[in-house]
């Protein structure tokens, strides 16, 4: 999945103009679960947190990339070297 992803990133020539929106540290914690392919669940667990604040976690990182689904904001992540691929 991560591969999959370097290689979208790779072939994606975009440049944003505005710069990205900021993350909390728990937002970025967060996602950099989501992108390891972790539900809400495991999410939870491995933070101490509940789901549902995984949730909101989740549905605040949508709101502030502006964009739909998990996958997208991994990408952008990615793209925007807010998350690096090891």
């Amino acid at each position: 999945l991560l591969t999959e992803f370097k290689s979208m990133i790779q072939r994606t020539d975009e440049r944003r103009l505005v710069p990205a929106p900021r993350l909390t540290e728990r937002e970025l914690e967060v996602l950099k679960l989501v992108a390891t392919g972790m539900n809400n669940r495991d999410i939870a667990k491995e933070l101490f947190i509940s789901e549902n604040t995984v949730k909101n976690h989740v549905r605040n990182i949508l709101e502030k990339l502006q964009l739909h689904s998990r996958m997208e904001a991994v990408v952008y992540a990615m793209r925007e070297k807010i998350l690096e691929i090891r």
